[in-house]
């Protein structure tokens, strides 16, 4: 394991952890933090391979030891927020040490990214008792297509700066300012050194591979979800499901954003959080 990594922290009050998505870096955060830290403890960290992380390696690259070195190198409680992968991060860590977690929120992020033109019959089985029907459970599971990923893991072994650049513009695919926000992603995240090849193909994996689905009801904190309606890679036939399986929680929809709502839709997306903040705090 490598050792704990570098984080910011800026202004006083409630401690907010934000987590990147895949392929960027904790720049997307930066007017975020200007504004919150206003009135919060606003902290944002880099996964490892990534911004000012971009040395730190760990083996191997998985959910479960990402969400570990996270949780060793902030040793305070705090609201985490993570965006995309970021978020499927952000709920591994409430799941693992939810003594750290005094809430929880997703931005354009799923339990499942993936795909699944059928649901696995494991899945079946943890989601249907003996006196409830199979018919009850979901038979697909809307994501990411296979083959959009696979693309973009060969892609990857061509220029990994159009790999990027690709995948910025299907983040802001559908918002009205589409140009503009690929524009402030790209300026924002150029401020840290780019990934490597090899953490690219890693935490792509990632979205491949992981599946939380059957352990969201276990989250207990206060849990928000934010959506773009026009978001590519977590459609919104995506969201009802996942209302299924964490009846508990919050959730928004930002009705013309895609898959960066805390950049197309910033006022919008400041005072959606900070009204959940504040009747959870």
């Amino acid at each position: 394991m490598t050792s704990s990594l570098i984080f910011n922290s800026k202004g006083q009050g409630p401690a907010l952890v934000f987590i990147h998505g895949w392929g960027l870096n904790s720049g997307v955060w930066q007017p975020t933090v200007e504004r919150l830290s206003l009135n919060y403890q606003v902290i944002t960290i880099d996964l490892p391979g990534f911004g000012l992380n971009v040395e730190k390696s760990i083996s191997p690259y998985s959910l479960v030891q990402i969400s570990k070195l996270i949780s060793d190198s902030i040793d305070i409680p705090a609201i985490y927020i993570g965006w995309s992968l970021g978020g499927l991060v952000a709920a591994q860590i409430a799941l693992d040490y939810p003594e750290k977690v005094q809430g929880l929120v997703t931005i354009a992020s799923s339990p499942c990214f993936i795909e699944k033109s059928c649901v696995e019959k494991s899945f079946v089985e943890k989601n249907t008792t003996e006196d409830k029907a199979t018919t009850n459970t979901p038979k697909s599971w809307r994501g990411i297509k296979p083959q959009v990923l696979q693309a973009f893991h060969q892609q990857l072994n061509q220029d990994i700066k159009k790999t990027l650049d690709g995948f910025l513009k299907i983040q802001a695919l559908g918002s009205p300012s589409i140009r503009q926000d690929i524009k402030q992603l790209r300026d924002l995240i150029l401020q840290y050194p780019m990934p490597s090849k090899t953490t690219l193909e890693q935490s792509l994996q990632l979205l491949t591979s992981e599946d939380l689905r059957t352990q969201l009801m276990n989250i207990k904190m206060p849990f928000l979800r934010l959506y773009g309606k026009l978001d590519s890679l977590v459609p919104k036939a995506a969201i009802e499901p996942i209302n299924t399986l964490a009846p508990k929680s919050d959730f928004y929809i930002f009705n013309k954003a895609s898959h960066a709502p805390f950049i197309s839709h910033f006022n919008d997306f400041i005072l959606q959080l900070t009204l959940w903040l504040t009747r959870h705090n």
